[in-house]
């Protein structure tokens, strides 16, 4: 009988997934036309850094700026307008011609997201506390397959009409998912009135864990994020092969990423994330040393696993350590964080790529990985066993 309540409610969360997971696809789409943009509007290393980074750094600023409201009960109104910035940013996109333009629309793309993502998560950690890490990684698993995938479709509309095609497709879609949207739940438990400041959560030592594991991890999205286009093309990859490349990112994480969170919640998120995080680590390292594009691309699926793990993991640590009418807040700083850490490599990737090659970046990138995940295992003793805190219970106290 737990079984099939458990797949009951996980059920129930799918329309959830899925709206964070068409989020996502437009947020993966201008991921593989960077090099065609690059080509086509001649612009340089560093626009292409921002274009890359100005998502992220928005989403930042939503995430830590407006996650809170979502514990106030204001659920319904973030994932309603997120819906409507990002659909208005692949308008944006749709007719841009410059660089700067670019960065703009890019730029509402993350705020949009960062508004969506952790009010969903809140849902998901108040409503089912006893699989929070399944359905951390569900989410997860739809969230990266978008991200995955948004390359892909990015890339067909391209070869077959034009550069902004994508867009206009993605504006069409975003307008769908907010007509399904209006219809779906968006209550979350108990409302918080706490007026504790977000950064004051990363007095729990559990949650600073977690954010550094998440850092290492959203390390590997930032530099891949703005090298993996130009690496494949400088080897001679078509845009397709592009797109491809990265949409294959997707296929172990749909089944892996939900047996990551739930594999976690059972023995313990700092069991699961040193394994996953060194994995990814070898990844990174090796990226910087191939010269076949084919060896490449197979390297990838195998970090695919690695994150399949990682990212879960890391939210779920967030999830047991914050205070429960701080569930939003707390996803969003660990996003926030995160992303803070991707937008910097992002930016910083274009030119040492350009000035030192795809050596110096991926063994640079390895370093920092393997200093984040050292710090969170200093930190993540509590982290150690079962998470299995009750929704109600508060958090561990600060150190």
């Amino acid at each position: 009988m737990a079984v099939s309540t458990s797949s009951s409610t996980a059920r129930q969360f799918i329309p959830y997934f899925v709206v964070t997971g068409a989020l996502s696809l437009g947020y993966g789409s201008v991921f593989t036309l960077l090099a065609e943009i690059e080509d086509e509007y001649g612009v340089s290393g560093v626009e292409i850094g921002l274009i890359a980074g100005a998502g992220l750094y928005a989403g930042v600023i939503a995430q830590v700026g407006l996650a809170r409201f979502a514990d106030k009960g204001h659920i319904r109104l973030l994932v309603h307008a997120g819906i409507i910035v990002a659909m208005v940013s692949m308008l944006g996109m749709a007719t841009a011609n410059n660089a700067w333009q670019f960065i703009v629309a890019r730029f509402f793309l993350g705020a949009g997201i960062g508004m969506v993502a952790p009010a969903v998560r809140r849902i998901l950690i108040t409503r089912d506390p006893s699989n929070m890490g399944k359905n951390l990684g569900a989410m997860s698993a739809f969230d990266i397959s978008g991200f995955v995938l948004g390359p892909l479709v990015a890339a067909l509309f391209a070869h077959f009409f034009n550069l902004h095609a994508p867009f206009w497709f993605l504006a069409a879609l975003y307008a769908l998912v907010y007509g399904w949207v209006l219809r779906l739940d968006m209550s979350a438990g108990a409302t918080s009135h706490t007026k504790v400041p977000v950064f004051r959560l990363l007095g729990i030592r559990p949650m600073l864990a977690g954010i550094l594991a998440g850092i290492a991890f959203f390390t590997t999205i930032g530099v891949f994020e703005a090298s993996w286009a130009l690496l494949i093309d400088d080897l001679g990859g078509s845009t397709i092969i592009i797109g491809l490349s990265i949409s294959l990112f997707a296929v172990p994480m749909i089944p892996l990423a939900p047996f990551g969170g739930k594999l976690a919640q059972r023995v313990g998120p700092m069991r699961v994330m040193p394994y996953s995080i060194m994995g990814a680590v070898a990844c990174m390292f090796v990226y910087g040393y191939v010269e076949f594009m084919w060896v490449l691309i197979a390297i990838s699926a195998f970090h695919a696993m690695f994150d399949a793990f990682t990212l879960p993991a890391g939210q779920l640590a967030v999830a047991i350590s914050a205070p429960t009418d701080q569930a939003a807040a707390a996803q969003g700083l660990y996003g926030a964080m995160g992303l803070t850490v991707a937008g910097s490599a992002a930016l910083a990737t274009g030119p040492v790529y350009e000035a030192w090659g795809a050596e110096v970046l991926f063994t640079g990138s390895s370093i920092i990985m393997v200093v984040a995940l050292a710090g969170a295992i200093a930190l993540g003793g509590e982290l150690m066993g079962p998470a299995s805190r009750p929704a109600s219970e508060p958090a561990p106290a600060s150190s």
